[in-house]
């Protein structure tokens, strides 16, 4: 392929190219009965996701990176093996995703194609005590069939607490053991800046996935965390980029009319910061993540002028989204209720278009927690910095949750 700038349409093109071929090429000689097939033609060059830095690690990742919130397929999961075809090598998954099926399904991709070294495994444990975590790495590595992962995360970190001296011990025992190379955390609730300007001050966290979309852009606290973080050398990863709890149709025609998806423009107005070396994203379709990939090859910028216009859209739209601060309204409800995770899984079903999933871990809350229906929740809709009408989701939540 010549080095000329590929139009979209090209990048459509390859990102279309037959996935059933290339995973034949990826597993062909490990299959009984393929082996002895005469070889297939080789695959044209295809071309490979851009990738940058992750902070201290000095090692390079894909600015998209494949989340692992889903069941992979045990004996050959092709989205795996379509990602890895246009590089997108790094994988995320944890312990408590899809009841360990997703750990296990990357086990049985690394398992069938012999592509370990080829690939970046993180994963994460929900576990935040050093025994803890200890013991869920130990699984997780089982399911995984490896020795070591590249990354450690805590999962879903919401207390400063457990960045403490006894989990940096830990973190540097499981390094030099050899079971994991770096170590970090992911959030994604109402004390992310907080976090992020802690994690600044610890030179033992080498990497942070947090919720980062074009809603937090205008953010001058969470600016200012980033800022730490980044200055003191922390890989960022967004996740949680498309940032919406409500269509977004109205507001992004402007990219629909330049052939922008409103997923593809806010993907790529997070890539746009310099500070995040890459956005995770759940793709958990074969399209999704062709249209992702396409999107990440198309070297084509927002101008200044439609980020303005997500900024716009998201001031106009601020009083939809949660933005997971649930430790301000919880205090106007029943003991036990989780208003910002219920609005989270809302989103899933409302947004993402995955029901099931907000089902299922809707149904996992304690018992308190879906007792939602019959709550006054007036106080709670006074209190939210963001004027959202939590009565009205909440109540809807119980209709398609419960």
């Amino acid at each position: 392929m010549n080095k000329k700038k590929m139009t979209r349409r090209e990048m459509f093109r390859y990102a279309g190219a037959a996935t059933v071929a290339g995973a034949a090429a990826l597993i062909g000689a490990r299959l009984p009965g393929v082996a002895e097939a005469a070889e297939p033609p080789a695959a044209p060059a295809l071309p490979k996701i851009p990738r940058r830095v992750l902070g201290k690690t000095k090692e390079t990742i894909p600015i998209l990176l494949m989340g692992g919130g889903m069941k992979f397929d045990p004996n050959f999961d092709p989205r795996l093996a379509e990602g890895l075809r246009f590089g997108v090598n790094y994988v995320d998954t944890a312990d408590c995703y899809a009841g360990g099926a997703s750990e296990t399904g990357v086990g049985g991709f690394l398992a069938k194609t012999g592509k370990r070294k080829e690939m970046w495994i993180t994963t994460k444990s929900c576990n935040h005590t050093p025994e803890g975590l200890t013991r869920t790495l130990r699984q997780s590595l089982e399911r995984l069939k490896t020795d070591q992962v590249d990354l450690l995360y805590m999962h879903q970190l919401e207390h400063e607490k457990f960045l403490a001296p006894d989990m940096a011990d830990c973190a540097e025992r499981l390094k030099k053991e050899g079971k994991i190379r770096f170590f970090g955390f992911s959030c994604h609730h109402g004390n992310v800046a907080e976090l992020l300007t802690k994690a600044a001050t610890l030179p033992w966290i080498d990497s942070i996935m947090f919720k980062y979309n074009f809603r937090d852009y205008g953010n001058d606290k969470l600016n200012r965390a980033i800022d730490a973080a980044h200055k003191s050398g922390i890989g960022l990863i967004a996740m949680k980029t498309q940032g919406s709890a409500v269509s977004f149709e109205d507001g992004v025609k402007k990219f629909e009319e330049k052939k922008f998806s409103r997923h593809q423009a806010v993907l790529k107005a997070v890539w746009a910061d310099e500070r995040i070396t890459a956005a995770v994203s759940h793709m958990e379709t074969l399209d999704k993540m062709k249209q992702n990939i396409a999107a990440a090859l198309d070297k084509t910028a927002l101008t200044a002028a439609e980020l303005n216009e997500l900024h716009r859209y998201a001031d106009a739209t601020q009083h939809l989204y949660c933005a997971g601060c649930q430790h301000i309204c919880n205090a106007c409800v029943p003991a036990g209720i989780q208003i910002g995770t219920t609005l989270r899984y809302l989103m899933y079903h409302d947004s993402y278009a995955e029901s099931a999933k907000a089902r299922q871990y809707f149904a996992e809350l304690p018992a308190e927690a879906r007792r939602i229906a019959d709550v006054d929740y007036s106080a709670a809709s006074a209190k939210c910095p963001h004027h959202i009408d939590i009565a009205k989701h909440m109540h809807r939540a119980a209709e398609v949750l419960a």
